[in-house]
């Protein structure tokens, strides 16, 4: 491709709302062009970018058994209904009438139809396992839509469903697909960590995340250097220091006027903050849910509205609390049986705690579970930090940032369940098919990669999907000599399959070179009257501060060499 004739030009500065890395750069370079907030156009250097992903996708899932097919992205409103995802995913979810006054969607995910899909085509066991994907255009209506393609409104994901008879099908698939992702983000370029993650809205029960590590993303993860655990901020757990050992003592009464923070408490008692249990109070659906955990802990509200199966949590007003006959500040579980109470299992870290005394300006000491207070729900539902235990082997815990790029599920039969996706074993009984999903954001991943691979001057692009793998600058291009050259090698790389973007503008030297530098090809070479005295052509891998002469007639293998080892 001549630069002089492709769609999309460079910018200087980055406009003022492109707050992320990948915005700027991928605006200054000209590879998107915003329609509308979260509305992107992918001009063509971009596409074909994109293009390459979704061939390595497409040749990793068809690797793994998988078929591909193509669902609609508008469908009816009723089969998530069936589901109860039309409430789940709420004001997420674009909703349309026709005109018949019919109601539809703009599908965010294709759980419901490619279930309906497979019953009508799967009868027996004989036809499962079966795996089939998409590469396919979802809407989520964002409430804010920000940096860039990392969080739009409509975008490009591939999404892939397994259909299996037992569990033990299930394992076998996820781990197929597993592996697929695994490669797919070693051919892309783009090293991903594999994290315990949170279902959401999607629902199941074991799901992991491919996670790119870049300081722009929205996911924090937290990660152990020696055992290798790796999980969600939302779904990671911790090892909780035991308290020291000690024997149960009496409850009793100690005022502690204007006392209605763990801080407050924790200085005039004379405790440590972990002595102290708090009493944090959420609503769903009208019901006053209680949660009492240890004092230097913060509640993980995505563990809890899991736990609860109550997705529409959220903190209790005061007025909500009062109304209650509790006193916020003071409020304990102790003596409040009628109240739906979850404890957090840190409440077993020790023994003798500090709780409130249910009235205004005191407090108990010495109160322990499950002699003073029952717990309906126990569960761990504390929200894990850095510098933390590890679960596992109890070293310290780091937080990394990251960007999710693929998010695999075991859904198990939630949605077979619900829409009636049933086959026939050997003996004629019916039984649910068990369903797995798995995930990868395409535009997404495009952003990740220039999130991971850039510099103060441009995108530095992984060679497998770079837009093309050389640019070739032509300086002083009026020059006969040099724009001969410059012609004849532009040929001769594309003779040799190489993909090349060719600068033959009348530009200056400088310009060329920034926009070079902007725009991230592997491999530059640079035709120049100077070089064209050594007859040799000036190359440099994007990635190296500087190049080297190399003889004309040595070009092709020396580009194929550096394309091998970038």
């Amino acid at each position: 491709m001549r630069l002089s004739q492709s769609l999309g030009k460079t910018i200087r500065e980055a406009p003022a709302e492109a707050e992320t890395v990948s915005h700027q750069l991928m605006l200054r370079a000209g590879l998107i062009y915003q329609v509308a907030a979260g509305l992107y156009a992918y001009l063509p250097l971009a596409y074909r970018s994109l293009r390459k992903i979704e061939e390595i996708i497409r040749e990793e899932m068809n690797l793994a058994g998988a078929q591909e097919v193509h669902m609609p992205a508008l469908q009816p409103l009723d089969i998530w209904e069936k589901t109860g995802r039309d409430k789940a995913l709420g004001e997420t979810l674009f909703r349309v009438k026709d005109r018949r006054e019919r109601d539809l969607v703009l599908a965010p995910t294709h759980e419901e139809v490619v279930t309906s899909l497979v019953k009508s085509n799967v009868n027996s066991y004989r036809d499962l396992p079966l795996i089939v994907y998409q590469i396919q255009t979802k809407f989520r209506d964002e409430p804010r839509p920000r940096a860039g393609l990392l969080r739009v409104r409509e975008f490009l994901m591939k999404d892939a469903y397994s259909f299996d008879s037992d569990e033990a099908g299930l394992s076998i698939s996820y781990d197929k697909m597993s592996q697929a992702y695994k490669n797919i983000f070693e051919r892309t370029g783009l090293p991903t960590l594999v994290v315990e993650a949170d279902s959401g809205a999607i629902g199941g029960k074991d799901s992991q995340e491919f996670v790119l590590q870049a300081e722009a993303g929205e996911d924090t993860v937290l990660t152990c250097e020696s055992c290798g655990y790796a999980a969600n901020l939302e779904r990671a757990s911790f090892g909780l220091n035991p308290l020291p050992a000690e024997k149960e003592k009496p409850l009793s009464e100690i005022a502690t006027p204007g006392t209605t923070t763990i801080a407050e408490v924790a200085n005039a008692v004379g405790v440590e903050e972990s002595r102290i249990l708090k009493s944090v109070f959420y609503i769903s659906e009208g019901k006053l849910v209680f949660v009492v955990i240890r004092g230097d802990l913060e509640i993980n509200e995505i563990k809890l509205g899991n736990t609860l199966k109550m997705p529409d949590l959220r903190i209790a007003s005061g007025e909500e609390v009062r109304a209650a006959d509790i006193v916020p500040g003071y409020a304990s579980a102790v003596g409040r049986e009628e109240l739906f109470v979850v404890a957090d299992e840190s409440i077993n870290s020790g023994v003798n705690f500090v709780v409130g005394a249910n009235k205004d300006g005191y407090h108990l000491l010495n109160a322990n579970f499950p002699r003073d207070f029952k717990a309906d729900v126990m569960a761990d539902v504390a929200l894990a930090k850095e510098g933390y235990n590890c679960p596992n082997c109890h070293s310290t815990l780091n937080a990394r940032k990251g960007i999710e790029v693929g998010h695999i599920f075991k859904l198990g039969s939630f949605y077979s369940d619900r829409l009636g996706a049933t086959y026939l074993d050997e003996h004629g009984k019916e039984h649910s098919m068990i369903m797995g999903c798995y995930g990868i954001g395409v535009g997404r991943l495009l952003a990740a990669a220039v999130e991971q691979n850039h510099d103060d001057k441009g995108i530095i692009f992984p060679n497998p999907i770079a837009p093309y793998q050389v640019h070739l600058i032509s300086l002083n291009s009026d020059n006969d000599s040099v724009a001969e050259l410059s012609d004849s090698l532009y040929q001769m790389l594309q003779g040799h399959g190489f993909e090349v973007l060719y600068d033959d503008r009348e530009e200056s030297a400088g310009v060329k070179f920034n926009d070079a530098d902007l725009l991230g090809m592997p491999v530059r070479l640079i035709v120049s009257q100077r070089n064209l005295r050594e007859q040799a052509v000036e190359v440099k891998l994007r990635s190296e501060d500087s190049g080297r002469l190399v003889p004309i007639e040595e070009i092709v293998d020396a580009v194929g060499a550096m394309l091998k080892t970038d």
